[in-house]
């Protein structure tokens, strides 16, 4: 509409910051959410990224406008209010031991109505997950945008990225979710955590009843990806790498599953499974939640393995 441009990719969640206890006692604050690192971690790879949601006007929002800035994403959707900022308060990280704090904070305040007019008509792909949709009243807002979208023709995609802050009632949207996106991603630890006491592969057999129409990138750490499509299955072994650390690599692989189907829509399904998987590797090349470029993941691309699973 009126010569506007918009991004080809909009991701929609929550943007915080992760306050971590160091060794020394000292904290550091570190930006960060879901869904702000899938935003960035598309923009890398070379298509053009926002990132909608609501963060403060103190200074972690000031880093988070900043850091946004620098990722090359579309300030337009950013929206910045007068509340509290959202923050992880890490306490350790081995093993993990974190809470939240955000009780009336800026990510609530997010307002789907003060988006740019005429964008969601010029969007090809959004985004949902993270705590966004587990924090009232912000998720059901995003479940009805979420369907809007869907029912306009946009693509979507959907990665719940377990946190603890889901508690039992989170299942009910994980399911609305599941049956709204053509693209989901679930790693066996989002289904031991959404889903306790079953196992990960028969949780996964369950969910993907409920969508089977839809792309199913199923992800397990070191030892790979599974991609479930209508067309069929592959499983993907990942490049030998030296590990920095892991921070960020699911929402990298992520990124790179909706880059490459962005980028060649026409290309075959195990040569996006095994971009996703290379583009999961080459962010744990670095420390911190660092998005991966199209060369870093380009050059581990050929390292990637990928079989077709042929006993369904």
């Amino acid at each position: 509409m009126s010569g506007e441009t918009w991004p080809r990719f909009v991701s929609v969640g929550e943007a915080l910051t992760d306050l971590i206890r160091m060794a020394d006692g000292l904290w550091a604050a570190k930006t960060g959410g879901a869904g702000w690192n899938v935003a960035r971690a598309v923009a890398a790879q070379g298509v053009t990224s926002a990132f909608a949601g609501s963060i403060s006007r103190c200074c972690f929002g000031d880093e988070l406008w900043a850091a946004s800035a620098a990722a090359g994403l579309d300030l337009r959707f950013l929206q910045r209010v007068e509340k509290s900022p959202l923050l992880a308060i890490v306490a350790q990280a081995h093993p993990p031991s974190y809470f939240f704090v955000g009780d009336d904070s800026a990510d609530l305040a997010f307002d789907s109505g003060a988006l740019p007019q005429g964008w969601a008509d010029g969007v090809a792909w959004a985004h949902f997950g993270g705590i966004s949709l587990a924090r009232a009243p912000l998720a059901p807002r995003l479940l009805a945008l979420a369907t809007e979208l869907r029912q306009r023709g946009v693509m979507l995609s959907f990665d719940p990225n377990h946190r603890n802050a889901m508690g039992p009632d989170y299942v009910v949207t994980f399911e609305r979710m599941c049956r709204l996106a053509q693209v989901i991603k679930v790693s066996d630890e989002d289904l031991r955590g959404i889903f306790p006491g079953r196992a990960p592969e028969q949780a996964f057999e369950h969910i993907h009843a409920w969508n089977p129409e839809a792309w199913w990138l199923y992800t397990a750490g070191s030892a790979g990806a599974m991609l479930c499509t209508p067309g069929g299955t592959w499983q993907a072994t990942p490049p030998r790498i030296e590990v920095v650390d892991s921070v960020g690599a699911g929402d990298a692989c992520m990124a790179g599953l909706v880059a490459s189907r962005l980028a060649e829509p026409e290309a075959a399904a195990e040569r996006h499974l095994g971009w996703a998987v290379a583009s999961g590797s080459a962010a744990c090349l670095a420390a911190g939640a660092v998005p991966p470029d199209r060369a870093s993941v380009a050059r581990l691309f050929v390292a990637v393995d990928v079989t077709p699973v042929t006993d369904q």
